[in-house]
This record gives structure tokens, C-alpha cells and sequence, in this order.
């Protein structure tokens, strides 16, 4: 049983905070604000070199960058902040003591170790083989001991959370079921470990390849292993966004889940189907039979789809009947309208919902099928439709809860206000920018991963379409916008925590939590007797949106396949 002197209470919520949990959080989050930084510089040249008219970085330095910014910003940045999200979710809504801290300190020591250890590899030149690293590329052997010991580290802060939710359960620190959002967590951590065995079970092989102990490694048993790790790792960023969606609409609106159990049977989908969306990278490979593919993809996968759009109707339904509760009934979106949009916290989630399912989930889909993906295969559609997924989805995201951990957490005000509530704004309107146009130059035949899309110095010749021209300068641009939004997040979270007043000056003495933010965050059941006319508008446009697209995709299908 912990002490009470080890505990603070959060003066904004009355949440109960075991100071090793409290640091945890902190140094997790720092870390990964820094590497996006990082990351964010390095996408800035990639996408300017990818622009023609700049064209920045000489080839060998392009493909550096593309590394280093894949590192970065997919697995870096956004694994570091869901640490700090599993110590919030597990000690923080619990109550609870953080299970042990020391082998968590540990877990966090390798990962900075070997973020580290992999950047410095990329730095020096000889590793430069892309985020997914297909052999017969080689790296330098402390570049995949780095990814290795990253990811043993986030193996053993997973550990920890689960660790954490055995105490809280013996303890008896909360009663019932955990939380929506603990569950949610939960969700991701387990996805996770299948993540992590994924990685080993390929890279560490793969190690003793580069260091000359293994003479071969087959290219598609290689594919096939590292895309359970380098897809199913978005799939933890999935579960962990959803989960934080719910928790801001609980602590900013006071929102709970239509439904408790359809939301919790979603992310149980999570688990069960989600990871079997990595199969869209591998519908090109012939060495594949067609029947594991359509099974995959087909089949198997629109479960996992139907759980994100389980998500995608509970959550802004849920805003939705919280406003009404409110007296906001007027018409179908009285309650959209006087939501608090000021409110960074607020407005980058409900932004980050709608370019999530609007740009992401319907080109996910529509990439997943496995006749239409012969024409985006390796085109730039497939990193469009990630950014619309990892960026306007997690990242954007876990920017938006950052507003509220400040204060919870660092005990900061947040600080230059008006900053803050046009961050969201700016950073999405760059990052649909950059999907849209990245997926219009991909449907256009762009290549993914060449350096020069003029073809300059090749022996042979190849002009694409004026428009795929333009849509890389507009690419371009959005990426600068983007980069803009990234700078301002990062400006108001670092000058906050360095200048910001505190919200106490001492940790509060251990109290009963009265706040109804804090009790909405661990509220269980469901919503009664609500109507959401709005919510149901908006989900017939979003069908009626993926219906279009899907068959305009058959028809670019039918167009450079011609029958007869």
C-alpha cells in the first residue's frame, strides 16, 4: 500500500497523482515534444525537395532525411507520448500507485538510448534505408540495435502499465470496471506487445544479418514479419487517440459514451481485427496467395473498420448529447456551433475525428482493396493516407490533450492563449493540405519514395501530368503550414512549462475528488434517452462520401485496365 505523502491531487480535477506516475508522465512527454521537433524539421526538407520548383536536398541527403523523419515522428515521438498517456490512463484515473517505477525508469532509459543510438546511425550516412528498412538495403548494426532497444524499453513500460492496473485493482482504488478510457489504453497496450514481438521476431535476425552472422534474409518473409510491427505500431496509435477523444470530451464538456458497451466492443475489434490492416502493403507481392490476401482484406479487415466507425459516431454523438443536455437543441447543429471551439483541447480532437475518418479511414479502406490498390501500390497515395491517419489522427490529437496536461500534470498555465486556440486550426488546415494533395499526386502515378519526380538525370525519360506538378507545390506549401502549426505547439508547451504560472505551488494534500470533470473522466454507464439528429447528418454524409469515392477508385481501376 503506497504512502499518501507519494500522492498529490490535481487542484483543476481532484484526480489523485502518485508522484512517480506525475514524473513518468513528464519525461515521456518532454522527450517526444523533442524528437517531434526533430521529426517535423526533417519532413519540412523531404517535402520541400519534393517540390520541384525547391528540390533542397541533394539525393543522398533526401533519403537521409526520409529516414530520419520516419524514425522520428512514427515511431519516436508518437510511442514516447503514449507512455505518458498509459502512466495517465493506469495510476493517474486509477488513483494508483505506478506498479514499479524503477523497472519503468528503465523502460525509459533504453528508449531514449536507442532513439538515440538509431538517429546517430541515420547522422552518419550509411543508413539511410527508409522507415521500413527492406532488406537487401543494409544498415549499420546499431541502427537495428537501436530500434531493438527502443523497443524493448516500450515493452517494458507496457509491462508496467499492466502492472499498474493489478495494483489499482488489489488496492481497491477504484470500483467497478476501469474506465472507458483506461480501457481504451488497455486496447493499445495490448496491441503493442504484439507490436514489439512482431519487431523482434524480424529485427533481431536482421542485426546479426548486418553484422555478418546470417548470410540471408528472405525480402518477403522480411516484409511480410516487419509489417505486422511497422503497420500494427499505427494501430496502437489508433486505440490510444480514440481513447484520448473520450477523454476530452468527458474533462472539457462532461460527455459520456452513448453506449459503454458498444464502445468498449469496438476496441475489443481493436484487438482481435485491427492489426490485419497491415496486409494492404503486401497486395502487390506475388509471392502471396490471393486468398490470404482477400481474407485479410476483403473480410477481416471491415471489422476492424467497423469499430473505428463505432468510434466515429459515439464520440461526436456524445458531444453532441452533452450540448443538448445543456440546452443547446436549437436545429441540427446549434450544438456544434456553440461547442468551445476556443478551447485548443476541444478543437484539435473534433478536428483531428474529422479528417481521421473523412481522409484516413475512407482511403484506408479504399487502399485496402486489393484490385484498387494496384494503382496506388508505392505511389504517393500510401503516405498521404498515412499522414491523414498519423498525423491529422494521432498527432494532432495528442497535441490537443497536451492543453490539458499542462496544467493536470506539469501544474502550468498554459500560456499566450491566442497561440494556443489557432494552433489546432493552422497545423490541420496544413496537414489535409499535405494528405490531400500527396493522395491526388499518388492517384496521378507520383512515386512514393524517388528522389526527383522530373526524372532529370535519367537515362530515360518520363513526364508526369502538369497537375501532379501542381499538386506537389501545393504539397509543399501545406507542409510549410503544417510545420508552422508544429512551431507553435511547441512554442506555447515549452515557453508554458518554462514561464507559465503555477496552477500550486505545492503538491494538495490527498482529498476526496469533488471535480465533475474528474468524475465524467471515470463515469461509468451510458447516455440515456439522447437524440442526435446532428451526429446521424453527419454520418450519412460521411457514407455517402466513402460510397462515391469508392466506386470513382473502381473507375481510375477500369480506366488503365480496359477490358475486351
Amino acid at each position: 500500500m503506497a504512502n499518501s505523502e507519494e500522492f498529490r491531487t490535481c487542484p483543476a480535477t481532484g484526480l489523485r497523482v502518485h508522484l512517480q506516475a506525475d514524473s513518468l508522465i513528464k519525461a515521456n512527454a518532454v522527450v517526444a515534444v523533442v524528437f517531434l521537433l526533430i521529426g517535423g524539421l526533417f519532413g519540412l526538407l523531404v517535402a520541400l525537395t519534393r517540390w520541384p520548383a525547391v528540390h533542397i536536398l541533394p539525393a543522398d541527403w533526401f533519403y537521409l532525411a526520409l529516414t530520419a523523419h520516419g524514425f522520428d515522428v512514427l515511431l519516436v515521438w508518437i510511442i514516447f507520448f503514449e507512455m505518458a498517456v498509459l502512466h495517465f490512463a493506469s495510476a493517474v484515473l486509477l488513483g494508483s500507485r505506478v506498479a514499479t517505477p524503477r523497472v519503468a525508469w528503465a523502460g525509459f532509459a533504453l528508449m531514449l538510448v536507442g532513439a538515440l543510438m538509431a538517429n546517430v546511425a541515420v547522422l552518419q550516412g550509411d543508413s539511410s534505408v527508409m522507415f521500413t528498412s527492406y532488406v537487401p538495403m543494409k544498415a549499420e548494426p546499431h541502427f537495428y540495435l537501436g530500434v531493438i532497444l527502443f523497443a524493448v524499453g516500450a515493452l517494458l513500460q507496457v509491462g508496467v502499465f499492466f502492472g499498474t492496473l493489478v495494483v489499482a485493482k488489489a488496492e481497491k482504488t477504484y470500483e467497478g470496471s476501469i474506465p472507458l478510457v483506461t480501457f481504451g489504453a488497455l486496447t493499445a497496450a495490448i496491441i503493442a506487445v504484439f507490436t514489439i514481438a512482431s519487431g523482434a521476431i524480424i529485427l533481431i535476425p536482421t542485426l546479426l544479418w548486418s553484422l555478418g552472422f546470417i548470410s540471408h534474409i528472405d525480402p518477403l518473409v522480411y516484409k511480410t514479419i516487419w509489417w505486422a510491427m511497422g503497420h500494427s505500431s499505427q494501430q496502437i496509435n489508433v486505440a490510444a487517440h480514440v481513447s484520448i477523444w473520450y477523454l476530452v470530451a468527458a474533462v472539457v464538456l462532461g460527455a459520456k459514451p452513448l453506449s459503454e458497451k458498444v464502445s468498449r466492443m469496438a476496441f475489443l475489434m481493436y484487438i482481435l481485427f485491427l492489426q490485419l490492416a497491415s496486409a494492404h502493403h503486401l497486395l502487390a507481392e506475388p509471392g502471396i496467395s490471393s486468398e490470404w490476401k482477400i481474407f485479410n482484406t476483403s473480410y477481416a479487415m471491415y471489422l476492424a473498420v467497423l469499430g473505428s466507425m463505432i468510434h466515429g459516431l459515439t464520440v461526436p454523438g456524445s458531444i453532441e448529447a452533452a450540448q443538448r443536455a445543456k440546452g443547446f437543441t436549437n436545429g441540427l447543429f446549434e450544438w456544434l456551433r456553440k461547442a468551445p471551439w476556443g478551447n485548443p483541447a476541444f478543437s484539435g480532437v473534433f478536428l483531428s475525428l474529422l479528417l481521421f475518418g473523412f481522409l484516413g479511414g475512407i482511403s484506408g479502406v479504399v487502399m485496402g482493396v486489393e484490385q484498387i490498390n494496384l494503382i496506388m501500390h508505392n505511389t504517393l497515395y500510401v503516405p498521404g493516407h498515412f499522414h491523414a491517419t498519423v498525423v491529422a489522427g494521432t498527432t494532432l490529437t495528442f497535441m490537443a490533450v497536451t492543453y490539458l496536461l499542462v496544467p493536470l500534470i506539469f501544474q502550468r498555465e498554459i500560456i499566450w492563449p491566442k497561440v494556443a486556440q489557432w494552433q489546432p486550426y493552422v497545423f490541420a488546415i496544413g496537414v489535409a493540405g499535405i494528405s490531400v494533395f500527396m493522395m491526388g499526386a499518388g492517384t496521378l502515378g507520383v512515386s512514393r519514395r524517388h528522389w526527383d519526380m522530373t526524372f532529370a538525370d535519367s537515362a530515360l525519360q518520363f513526364d508526369y501530368p502538369a497537375a501532379a506538378f501542381l499538386m506537389m507545390g501545393l504539397n509543399g506549401l501545406s507542409a510549410i503550414l503544417a510545420a508552422v502549426g508544429g512551431v507553435m505547439y511547441i512554442a506555447v508547451v515549452v515557453a508554458s512549462l518554462l514561464f507559465g504560472k503555477r496552477t500550486s505551488s505545492e503538491p494538495a494534500a490527498v482529498a476526496e475528488s469533488t471535480s465533475p470533470d474528474a468524475a465524467a473522466v471515470g463515469e461509468y454507464g451510458s447516455a440515456r434517452d439522447v437524440q442526435i439528429p446532428g451526429t446521424a447528418v453527419l454520418a450519412g454524409v460521411f457514407l455517402t462520401a466513402f460510397v462515391l469515392y469508392y466506386f470513382v477508385n473502381w473507375k481510375y481501376l477500369s480506366e488503365i485496365w480496359p477490358l475486351g
